[in-house]
């Protein structure tokens, strides 16, 4: 039996259906993510899943005694008190014993209590009898890795590190389906790469929304599509996905333009008049009623958007140069001995964990703060466009537009004057919409009206800090390529991978002890060349980490032998093969009735995609390897 199902499933908000007669079944061992664009009411499906929301009409039906964890998109004004016992919440019963042992172990270290000790030794045995030391257990490691302090008071942290608390929370319940709306929001590089090894281990069904590709192409063994209130299932991963959601587009189009055609014929022939009349075939009449009635039901696709950057012309060739630069905090170094020049057209990426001092360098960078030593020099005609990742730009109180024009209604777009609810429908602000207070957005409405507040000012040097969070794939994908396309000068801060691969051209990267090193490339370049030992004798201005303790050599540091050239040789031919029974498993997987199927085989397949996709990475890693090696 599947562990949720949903049949014909209703669901409306008082505009267009969020669902509109959805089926879907999730069974045990999948790891299928929901996709969708801005407002297509993914959280809305997350919450009816998890039995937050109930349906308008039709069936949801769970496993008998299967357990669900959720973590929401958004934070609950509800939930207070110390972060371990947030935590420890989602347990039960487990969670008072948690407590009970804790408090009196504060006790006995302040006064021994024999009272007390006796206490204790209940508390342990009913704590041995649930198998509470591997949850307390459990509950520490995932806290330490999410680097949360337990005694934290959860209502003064901040948005980001309370939804770090309630991804914990989800994740220690360990639940039968792990439903997951954005998981990696707010999360640097290094956690979200421990989450990836978590999830990609967990004995569990995972359903989850991201936005972040490397995540998902990694994860998913199943992607669902939820568009103008249907579900659309794609087995395989999510490159599949793009490819064959891209020819169902093309397929879709084509169908439409036929029925526009054929309803547009049959509209001229019943308006004929006279002769029509005489010779009218009542049931062809009736069939343009259904084709009428079929168009006026008919949900059109949500457009692309069409924003577009503005370069307020060139700036000097030298934009930023920074000489010896310490910045403290507190006494604690930050920043120590940075130096480095930043030209006209660089895209420049900032790396580093959470509450490191990204954002602080950002402000060294613009001259916004001075150092405690050292030299920032800026360049000649800067003009600075800030993308805040608080979005703290944005007035709550006030509609879309006013946010955008500042209660005019025009606006210049390329030294032209624009209305502002036009301007606000190339990023995807229905008229509606447009006058809308901003404190009635979603997370990705936000980041999308702050990116238009932002490109309304001409720039020819743009900062942004975070402005992935909440975005849809497709508005994601525009905005790398008009960052690319980008003239002016470019300080990028990011947890995204795919999205600094395919942006920055030099990272600088926060390597501990207020040391920042700076790299050629994006991440994927960033990686390579921390693993690698700096050659002897040499030195250059990027700094280079030492290589690990025991960490091997490079295979490209020594030619290969002749196995190992024999093993590139067939390569090739083994990559193929993995490839025609990957396409062939997700051809059978494509199949409409598929899923009707027993959970067992369903499972079955999953693993044995799951597997192939491994062996397929795992070869293609291999023979990047062999080619890199000198011959």
């Amino acid at each position: 039996m599947s562990l949720i199902t949903l049949r014909n499933a209703h669901l409306g908000f008082g505009g267009p259906a969020v669902l509109q007669g959805v089926d879907l079944r999730v069974e045990r061992g999948e790891r299928v993510c929901l996709v969708g664009r801005n407002g297509a009411g993914k959280s809305s499906l997350m919450r009816v899943l998890s039995g937050e929301v109930a349906l308008d009409d039709g069936e949801r039906s769970v496993a008998q005694g299967a357990r669900i964890g959720h973590l929401p998109q958004e934070v609950s004004g509800g939930i207070a008190g110390r972060v371990f016992d947030v935590v420890a919440g989602a347990l039960g019963e487990l969670t008072e014993l948690l407590r009970e042992y804790q408090a009196i172990n504060l006790h006995l270290q302040q006064q021994p209590n024999p009272e007390l000790m006796s206490r204790l030794a209940r508390v342990q045995h009913a704590l041995e009898a649930a198998e509470g030391w591997s949850t307390e257990q459990r509950i520490e490691t995932v806290l330490s890795r999410l680097t949360l302090a337990p005694d934290d008071d959860f209502k003064t942290l901040s948005g980001g590190v309370q939804r770090r608390v309630l991804l914990a929370r989800a994740l220690v319940t360990e639940p039968d389906l792990l439903l997951l709306d954005e998981p990696t929001n707010h999360l640097d590089i290094d956690t979200i790469g421990w989450l990836e090894e978590f999830l990609l281990g967990y004995r569990g069904s995972l359903l989850f929304v991201t936005h972040d590709r490397r995540f998902l192409q990694r994860l998913a063994t199943r992607i669902i599509d939820l568009d103008r209130g249907q579900l659309r299932d794609w087995p395989g991963d999510y490159q599949n996905f793009l490819r064959r959601r891209d020819e169902l587009i093309l397929a879709e189009s084509q169908e439409r333009e036929r029925f526009d055609k054929k309803l547009a014929q049959e509209e001229v022939w019943v308006r004929q008049g006279i002769k029509a009349r005489r010779t009218r075939n009542e049931g062809r009449v009736r069939a343009l009623k259904a084709l009428r009635d079929v168009r006026q039901r008919r949900r059109e696709a949500v457009g692309s958007s069409s924003m577009r950057l503005q370069n307020a012309g060139a700036s000097g060739r030298l934009v930023v140069e920074v000489e010896n630069v310490d910045y403290r905090w507190t006494g604690a170094p930050i920043i120590k001995g940075f130096s480095t020049t930043i030209l006209r057209g660089d895209k420049v990426g900032v790396i580093g964990p959470n509450g490191v001092g990204k954002s602080t360098l950002l402000n060294l960078l613009l001259g916004r703060i001075a150092p405690a030593s050292g030299r920032v020099h800026l360049g000649t005609r800067l003009e600075v466009a800030y993308f805040d990742q608080m979005r703290s730009q944005l007035q709550d109180d006030k509609s879309v537009q006013d946010n955008v024009a500042d209660g005019a209604s025009q606006v210049q777009v390329f030294g032209k004057s624009k209305h502002v609810i036009g301007y606000l429908q190339d990023f995807l602000f229905t008229p509606e919409r447009a006058r809308t207070p901003v404190r009635a957005l979603s997370g990705g409405e936000r980041n999308r009206l702050l990116l238009a507040r932002l490109f309304a000012r001409p720039a020819n040097v743009l900062v942004l800090d975070e402005p992935t969070n909440d975005l849809d794939t497709d508005t994601l994908e525009l905005l790398e390529d008009l960052l690319v396309a980008y003239s002016g000068t470019l300080l990028l801060v990011s947890h995204d991978r795919a999205f600094l691969d395919h942006v920055v051209t030099s990272c600088l990267v926060f390597e501990g002890d207020g040391r920042i090193g700076e790299y050629v490339g994006g991440y994927e370049e960033w990686v390579r060349q921390r693993a690698a030992p700096a050659p002897a004798g040499k030195s250059s201005g990027a700094k280079r980490p030492a290589q690990a303790p025991g960490a091997k050599p490079p295979v490209g540091s020594r030619k290969l032998g002749y196995k190992a050239q024999r093993e590139l040789a067939d390569l090739p031919a083994k990559i193929e093969a993995v490839e025609s029974q990957l396409d062939s498993l997700q051809s059978a997987m494509g199949v409409a009735d598929f899923y009707q199927q027993g959970g067992e085989a369903i499972a079955a397949a999953n693993a044995q995609l799951g597997e192939l996709q491994s062996q397929l990475a795992e070869l293609y890693r291999r023979w990047e390897e062999l080619e890199a090696a000198p011959r």
